[in-house]
């Protein structure tokens, strides 16, 4: 059973290793014909440029291999390039006071550095280290969009005076700040708005004043002057609509996409979005009959929005990339009652905040102000689209230490002003781009201007491709391209010297010289005929090939031993072992050196045997062992055994403290009862011992040589004399004092009856014989005196 289980996990540690050789030989399974195909597979993959590497039957594709392979085949020069990275704008990161001397938004540096030249190779990841800091009193704009539909009537009263008060508020953040204003309500067609005449002049009810509805107004750009905003805001009529959502994703595009309109500088970039509605999105233009999808371009004549009734709303996918491009941070000032709705837009639009606006936008200041310090104390890195083939990944190192991965490694939260954290960025390319032309990406914080431009350049063929041989002799009389130490055949030519033409290739008189005696298998069904010439197949494992005219040969099909290949001790040549000096035999497993069986009395094989192939055979059966020194039945076995085996099963004995050093040299088995022992029908002899410990305890235990191995079963349980049972014996004792005195007083009861009843008797015989006159006692004297009358009748009388 052992046997079976040990030939088991031998095939499995087989068939384990053959599958790790066969994930990790990618090199060989690419079949590359090139140097520049080899480098693209993998970075562990290398090119032979040695001109006498190949041997007969290999093909041109054997020079690609993994770098260890091809020096133990005995490759001398290779081809192995590696990517490299140069940093060609690398200014430091501001380290700037607020109230120290003011720098233009464009010398403010945050990020570090700012532009890199990356030379990737397939496979091979390239590490960029970046740097953010936040500068201190870097300069804000920021643009109030806000709903005037007649909802917000009241909201509007606060916000006239909301350009004084928040120029004041974000003087405490920065010294550059700008401030601008929008205005929006819904598409002017119907059913969002009624088009009747009146109704277009003004859209309220009664004897309320609106404007006409609008779709979009640049009220005013971007200025320092806060005073200019609350004059022309106070200026702002409410106007009106016919549904609930508004149009103010309209408004947004155009916020985002007319940066001359609004006057955008490149610094931090706030959009406050207020309202206290819904919104439309892309498709809802279709009940107005709109059907074209937004166009995500400028649209503003004299700062109103004019394409309203001919673009659909834009989706929020393309909102979020406008937003993104254009580096504008989102502030979502919403009445409680829409928080949800726009709680789950946040989550879609990145680097945005919601805040909650009370019933008549009172508290607008403070949520800009908390909103703003949300946003900017996270930074999050992304990047522009990648080139096929091309993967990124992020880890950031934040505050405190803090390293993140994955998706989680593009940010970093609660930044403060002055705060350093860095990002290390891993590019990697699998294989190079169609076009093999350098390629750029950016890498930029999300609402921040400043960006790291990156150009890719991929290492696609080998250094030595640039040396090659143009229509070389080595290569069949011009036929192709020697280089690195082969030959790229031209356009309709073949062979590993280019020697023939495609059309020839499978043609009868080339295949007869691809068979061997004239048999019908090509190649020996181990390789392909080109050009009359095999070139053997390739195997998974870069050790195991095929060689010879007509791939006859392997190095993996020789005898084994050992399950090793020739035993270990030689090696395989067109499946012949070629036995190592001192070893013989088909599998080199007969070992010439008789060292190995002199038994420690300096007798070959203990006198008791012989010497074969460095190993003893015994002619004795009794004795057993390397040297025929072990006799497992002989006398005494049991008892030299026995303190090593009584440690190592039960952690007891004399040499408890010194076993594991002194009785490491068998194998112990444990089972269960002495049934589970093995008996002496198997093959080698073995010895079945019964010991007794300091306890008076009993172990049993088989003691045998397998081969090499020395096995000791023990039974895993004691055999240990039973103890007195105390509760009998103490119920036992308690049962007998009673019964005992239970008995005596018996006795004791028994005797006085026995007793009682004798003096009884003697009473009633004493009784019996009493002989004293019973009429009158003599001592007892009457009180009674009687007299006798003379005279009366001879009568007596008593007185």
């Amino acid at each position: 059973m052992e046997l079976k289980l040990l030939l088991i996990s031998t095939l499995l540690g087989m068939v384990c290793c053959s599958s790790a050789q066969q994930e990790g030989n990618e090199c060989i399974k690419a079949n590359a014909l090139s140097c520049g195909e080899c480098i693209q597979v993998g970075a562990k993959c290398g090119w032979c440029t040695d001109t006498e590497f190949l041997k007969q039957g290999e093909p041109t594709s054997a020079r690609c291999d993994e770098l260890e392979s091809l020096r133990k085949r005995g490759c001398g020069q290779m081809e192995n390039p590696h990517g490299s990275l140069k940093i060609l704008k690398n200014k430091a990161v501001t380290n700037r006071k607020k109230g120290a001397e003011k720098l233009r938004p464009e010398d403010i540096t945050q990020i570090q550095p700012q532009k890199l030249s990356l030379n990737l190779r397939s496979g091979e990841p390239q590490n960029i280290k970046l740097k953010f800091k936040r500068a201190e009193d870097y300069p804000i704009d920021l643009y109030y969009l806000m709903d005037l539909s007649y909802s917000m009537k009241d909201d509007l009263e606060n916000v006239k005076n909301l350009g004084t008060s928040l120029m004041k508020e974000m003087s405490k953040i920065t010294s550059d700040f700008r401030i601008g204003f929008g205005s929006f309500v819904e598409k002017t067609v119907m059913p969002y708005i009624s088009t009747t005449p009146a109704k277009l002049l003004n859209p309220c009810t009664g004897d309320q004043n609106c404007t006409s509805p609008f779709s979009y107004k640049n009220v005013l750009k971007l200025t320092s002057n806060g005073e200019q905003f609350n004059s022309l805001v106070g200026k702002q009529q409410i106007s009106g609509n016919l549904d609930s959502p508004e149009g103010g994703f309209d408004a947004i595009m155009q916020v985002a996409v007319c940066g001359e309109h609004i006057g955008w500088r490149n610094v931090t970039r706030l959009l406050v979005f207020s309202t206290d509605a819904g919104f439309h999105f892309a498709g809802d233009g279709k009940l107005g009959g709109i059907v074209l999808p937004n166009d995500g371009k400028c649209h503003l004549e004299n700062n109103m929005y004019t394409m309203s009734h001919y673009y659909d709303y834009p989706s929020i996918a393309h909102l979020v990339q406008k937003l993104s491009e254009n580096n504008i941070q989102t502030i979502f000032a919403i009445t409680e009652e829409f928080q949800p709705v726009y709680k789950e837009l946040k989550n879609l639009i990145p680097k945005s905040a919601v805040g909650t606006l009370s019933a008549n936008s009172s508290n607008v200041i403070n949520l800009i102000i908390d909103a703003y310090n949300s946003l900017s104390s996270e930074v999050i890195l992304e990047n522009s689209k990648l080139p096929e083939g091309v993967t990124i990944g992020y880890q950031s190192r934040c505050k405190n230490g803090v390293v993140n991965e994955g998706e989680n490694g593009r940010k970093c939260s609660n930044i403060s002003i002055g705060d350093e954290v860095s990002f290390n960025i891993n590019i990697t390319a699998q294989g190079c781009p169609k076009q093999g032309k350098p390629e750029s990406i950016k890498i930029k914080p999300l609402g921040f201007t400043e960006e790291v431009e990156i150009m890719l350049n991929f290492i696609c063929e080998c250094e030595c491709h640039k040396h090659g041989i143009r229509n070389s002799e080595m290569c069949h009389n011009g036929n192709g391209t020697f280089e690195c130490g082969a030959c790229r055949c031209n356009k309709g030519r073949v062979g590993r010297q280019c020697e023939c033409r495609k059309d020839e290739v499978s043609t009868e008189d080339l295949d007869k010289n691809c068979r061997k005696d004239n048999s019908t298998d090509i190649c020996s069904n181990n390789g392909e005929c080109v050009c009359g010439t095999c070139e053997c197949k390739k195997r998974d494992n870069p050790e195991e090939r095929y060689s010879g005219k007509f791939c006859e040969c392997d190095n993996f099909n020789c005898d084994r031993s050992n399950n090793k290949l020739c035993g270990g001790h030689g090696r395989c040549e067109c499946r012949v072992c070629i036995c190592d000096a001192n070893y013989s035999g088909s599998a080199c497993d007969c070992s010439q050196d008789t060292s190995t069986c002199l038994a420690s009395n300096k007798q070959s094989c203990n006198g008791r045997g012989t010497c074969e192939c460095g190993t003893c055979k015994c002619t004795d059966p009794k004795f057993q062992g390397p040297t025929c020194e072990i006799c497992p039945t002989c006398p005494g076995v049991c008892t030299e055994h026995k303190e090593c085996v009584q440690c190592r099963a039960f952690g007891t004995g004399e040499k408890k403290d010194t076993c594991e050093k002194d009785c490491n040299y068998f194998n112990l088995i444990k089972v269960k009862d002495r049934d589970k022992l093995p008996q002496p029908v198997q093959a080698f002899p073995l010895m079945h011992c019964k010991e007794r410990d300091a306890n008076d305890c009993w172990f049993y235990y088989t003691y045998a040589v397998n081969n090499t191995e020395k096995e000791v079963h023990v039974v895993e349980t004691l055999e240990c004399p039973a103890g007195p049972d105390i509760i009998p014996i103490v119920a036992g004792v308690v049962t007998g004092i009673v019964l005992i005195g239970l008995a005596l007083l018996l006795i004791w009861k028994l005797l006085m009856i026995i007793h009682d009843r004798r003096e009884f008797a003697k009473f009633e015989k004493e009784k019996m014989n009493a002989k004293w006159d019973t009429t009158d006692n003599p001592i007892y004297k009457s009180p009674i005196n009687k007299f006798k009358n003379p005279i009366y009748g001879r009568k007596a009388v008593a007185l």
